[in-house]
């Protein structure tokens, strides 16, 4: 306090209890405090310990707050929207009060989502990559079902992105060297920057197959380079994918990274066609009728494409929100069962366990999709659950008589939608 001190009787300074003041000369002492009983601090000081241990251990249940929200229940590293991770970096799933129930994380590319291999602990709590190492300039999901001990699942879907080196090009693919796949499937490459010399890089990655047909390579853009035959793979082909990209030019500073070589097998052959009208879905295996399904196809507002689909990728369960496709806050169903994606735009084959039974086979209700009947967490002997344990990344799905227009040759791998000429005439070499 700046000023004039306040002297009392005496001419002490007051307000310290020093015994000398700065002056030198001698300080007034006060008068000592009442003190509170002891017993009485001991007793507040258990109330207060006591309502902080309540707090802390039950408040959500104390103050009305019901179960843990998603990001309690699920810890999950990289956090949700991360970006530059390295590497090296830790990924991880944690159920800190219950147990994991299903963990899937997938690497999306352009072309696809490759699922990367992973463990639950026996306890049930953490789930860890097989893999310590992640790949660069990837987009990674993670999608977690947890059980507290109550029995409440909760579901929760999170994304990061690893770093990309500047200047590095590199082309994603889907499904991983290995796989079996379906009869349809188009070998499809996207780049994580745009390629301005087109035909050093169509050079540089070559698709064979055995026996032998003629493949040809077609350009959507600068980022998309796909490979196909005239028509659909001959069950038991071999394919083998030569990518020689690593020191390729693609444009001015920019080069590619990749040495690898990819393995195929192609599967049986199996083509499910989609009678909108009828709301019926046949599937043909080698050409046989192998069953016919109820469905629900898209409303009028909204009907699916029309045209021939490829599946893509496949999921036991994954979140579907309207908002990421522009319909808003229309939908956002947490845990959509048996889902096989069809569209780069969001159309799927489904499991729906929200529709009354008298939808399937009898009116067209969904957004753009075709679902069939499901029971929530996805029922092995469901028409959903049959179809797909009876399906492959690279099957066929045909739709006919929607209303709709054909789906695009860019929108997923709807590239036998294009004539073989016009496919023929977007390569770069020719």
């Amino acid at each position: 306090m700046t000023g004039h001190q306040h002297l009392r009787p005496g001419g002490d300074t007051g307000g310290r209890t020093a015994d000398r003041a700065p002056g030198g000369g001698p300080a007034a002492r006060r008068a000592p405090r009442p003190r509170r009983p002891r017993r009485a601090v001991r007793a507040l000081l258990g109330v207060l310990t006591g309502a902080a241990a309540l707090a802390g251990c039950a408040e959500r249940d104390l103050l009305g707050g019901g179960p843990p929200t998603p990001e309690e229940a699920i810890r999950i590293v990289p956090g949700d929207g991360a970006r530059g991770v390295r590497a090296n970096g830790r990924l991880e799933v944690r159920a800190p009060a219950g147990r994991l129930e299903r963990v899937e994380v997938n690497r999306t590319g352009g072309s696809g989502r490759q699922p990367v291999a992973g463990r639950i602990s026996r306890d049930g709590t953490i789930w860890r990559p097989l893999s310590a190492s992640l790949e660069l300039a990837s987009r990674y999901t993670v999608d977690a079902v947890a059980v507290d001990d109550a029995g409440r699942r909760t579901t929760r879907h999170t994304a990061f992105n690893t770093f990309a080196p500047p200047h590095r090009v590199i082309g994603f693919y889907s499904p991983e060297s290995g796989a079996t796949v379906g009869t349809g499937l188009i070998f499809s490459l996207v780049f994580n920057r745009p390629v301005l010399d087109r035909a050093a890089v169509e050079r540089a990655v070559t698709v064979g197959a055995r026996p032998a047909v003629e493949i040809a390579a077609h350009w959507f853009g600068h980022r998309r380079l796909d490979f196909r035959p005239r028509n659909r793979w001959r069950p038991g082909t071999r394919l083998t994918v030569h990518l020689r990209l690593r020191e390729v030019r693609t444009g001015p500073g920019a080069y590619g990274i990749q040495l690898k070589t990819l393995q195929y097998q192609v599967g049986r052959d199996q083509v499910s066609t989609v009678d909108a009208a009828r709301h019926t879905l046949t599937v043909r295996r080698d050409g046989k009728v192998v069953a016919t399904l109820p469905v629900t196809a898209g409303n009028t507002a909204n009907p699916t494409y029309n045209g021939t689909m490829v599946i893509l990728e496949r999921h036991a369960v994954t979140r579907m929100d309207g908002d990421t496709v522009g319909f808003g806050a229309e939908y956002d169903i947490p845990d959509v069962p048996h889902a096989m994606r069809l569209t780069r735009s969001g159309t799927f084959l489904h499991g729906n366990y929200w529709a009354p039974r008298a939808v399937f086979g009898g009116l067209n209700t969904s957004h753009g999709c075709v679902g069939l009947q499901d029971v929530r967490g996805g029922g092995p002997d469901t028409p959903a659950g049959w179809l797909y344990r009876n399906s492959i990344v690279g099957d066929t799905v045909e739709v006919r008589n929607s209303p709709d227009r054909t789906v695009a040759p860019d929108n997923g791998l709807g590239g036998w939608n294009m004539p073989w000429a016009a496919w023929r005439a977007g390569s770069a070499l020719r």
